[in-house]
């Protein structure tokens, strides 16, 4: 078979992987065709890699097996020792490990073409006396391209995940957190200059292919930059650091693929390049935020401004237990749970479960309201119902349940803190004054399920705990929901 063959047949496989990505991507816009989606974009990548190492152009066939064994090995461990409260930090991880493939190809591209030896992706040799010459300015701008995005991308994604773990360090005697906001002074100058200095390498990279010195220097600041742009942003604002890092490691992705001439890795980058960029957008809707706001201000930055707790809780918390709650559901038609990141760090989706069954049984409608940057990663709270088989169409975005919670006679609110937060609406000073939230303060009773008063991510009280129709439940989220099941059930 001859080379015209070989590239052909590679064409439309990648092509038909393409088409799956495309049709995978659709699948998990909702959760009925979540999986189906996944395991179309899996297939599209098996047969990309399957059609990519086939088709010519591999150096050291012990290399790619031996890359894939171990990739595999990890893949599989990380899968299944990982719990689920732990998934928004591997997603974070896996948007870094995206881009330090995006620029360790895009530099090995580059050295091989600058020693003149290379078969790339495409299976066309450049080797020729001077091969340094030889590199097309098209084939430069993308390498840096993916260097700069690729690099910056993994140690922003890198201290995303040190966020979202609360990973703390010893500063002058004082402990640290990294999920706070980390303001250096002047960091704004700082981070500009930074910018500026990589756009300067960027483009003494395009200007001198004769060496892959540049290249490296610009993977370093690079690096430095992404570092700078997420130490100051707080906790709060992971679920929309970690689509915009998504998106980055797309771009990368795409940029690597005219780099070397792959065209299902640029479609693939492009795909989950715009993707994660639409993501951003909605996260940010959900915040009533900009992108910009985001990223170059801090949730943490005026929180001390506001009340402290004890203005805003002292004297005013009511204590309750699980047979006081159980008496509130024997008078309750409707009954609204609302999830957070508590439900997750306690495992309780299964606890949850059960109890709105045994609930409905009696009855009771009940539903879950769905805050969308709800837990840390977009689509958390999603995901860990789901595992528990809670049907889909008991799940109700913000926006739908909004309306009708008036209606409501009680609402249980397990871990939720900052997106059920009425200040939001009241100051206009608050970090989070303009959130969209959900406005369980509104139904008749509330119960909350905290293990203490302690805040959320933005770092503030919440006078919901506070209000006269709430009562508080402290309690683990998987605990206090196995004492509501037996409860209701002696009632």
């Amino acid at each position: 078979m001859g080379e015209t063959h070989i590239e052909a047949i590679r064409n439309l496989a990648y092509l038909l992987a393409s088409v799956l990505f495309i049709f995978g991507l659709k699948g998990l816009t909702h959760p009925r065709t979540a999986v189906r989606g996944m395991q179309m974009g899996a297939l599209g990548m098996f047969v990309a890699v399957l059609a990519t190492v086939l088709g010519g152009g591999i150096v050291s066939w012990p290399w790619v097996v031996a890359g894939l064994l171990i990739g595999s090995v990890v893949g599989v461990l990380m899968a299944l020792k990982i719990p689920m409260t732990d998934i928004p930090q591997m997603v974070a991880l896996f948007n870094g490990f995206g881009g330090a493939a995006s620029f360790l190809v895009a530099g090995s591209e580059l050295v091989m073409r600058i020693a003149g030896g290379t078969a790339g992706a495409d299976g066309q040799s450049v080797s020729q006396p001077s091969a340094y010459a030889a590199i097309p300015l098209q084939a430069m701008v993308p390498i840096a391209a993916s260097g700069m995005i690729g690099s910056l991308t993994l140690f922003g994604s890198l201290i995303a995940a040190s966020k979202l773990h609360e990973v703390s360090f010893e500063w002058r005697g004082e402990k640290v957190w990294m999920n706070d906001p980390l303001l250096l002074p002047g960091r704004h100058a700082i981070t500009g200059v930074c910018f500026a200095a990589c756009l300067v390498v960027c483009a003494l990279v395009v200007t001198n292919p004769h060496t892959a010195t540049w290249y490296w220097i610009l993977i370093a600041l690079a690096a430095v930059f992404g570092i700078l742009i997420t130490i100051p942003i707080g906790g709060a604002d992971m679920p929309v650091v970690i689509a915009l890092l998504n998106s980055y490691s797309g771009l990368a992705a795409c940029a690597t693929g005219f780099a070397i001439n792959n065209n299902v890795l640029i479609i693939a980058g492009a795909l989950v390049g715009a993707s994660g960029l639409i993501l951003t957008k909605i996260m940010c809707k959900a915040m009533n935020r900009s992108l910009a706001n985001v990223m170059f201000a801090t949730v943490g930055e005026s929180a001390a401004a506001g009340p402290s707790e004890d203005e805003v809780y002292a004297g005013r918390i009511k204590s309750t237990s699980a047979e006081e709650v159980a008496m509130l559901f024997d008078g309750a038609r409707r009954v609204v749970i609302v999830p957070g990141y508590g439900m997750a760090v306690s495992q309780a989706q299964h606890a949850v479960r059960d109890l709105a069954n045994l609930l409905e049984a009696r009855g009771t409608e009940v539903e879950f309201a769905i805050h969308p940057v709800a837990g840390r990663m977009p689509g958390h709270m999603n995901v860990l119902l789901a595992e528990a088989d809670i049907p889909y169409d008991k799940l109700k975005e913000m926006d739908q349940i909004n309306p009708t919670l008036e209606t409501v006679d009680v609402a249980l609110v397990i871990g939720a803190n900052d997106v059920v937060n009425p200040v939001a609406r009241s100051d206009p000073s608050s970090p989070i004054a303009g959130m969209p939230i959900i406005d369980v303060d509104k139904c008749r009773t509330v119960v909350v399920i905290k293990r203490s008063l302690s805040p959320g991510f933005a770092g503030i009280p919440n006078p919901l705990f506070a209000a006269d129709n709430t009562l508080m439940f402290f309690s683990d989220g998987k605990k206090a929901f196995r004492e509501l099941i037996a409860a209701v059930k002696e009632s």
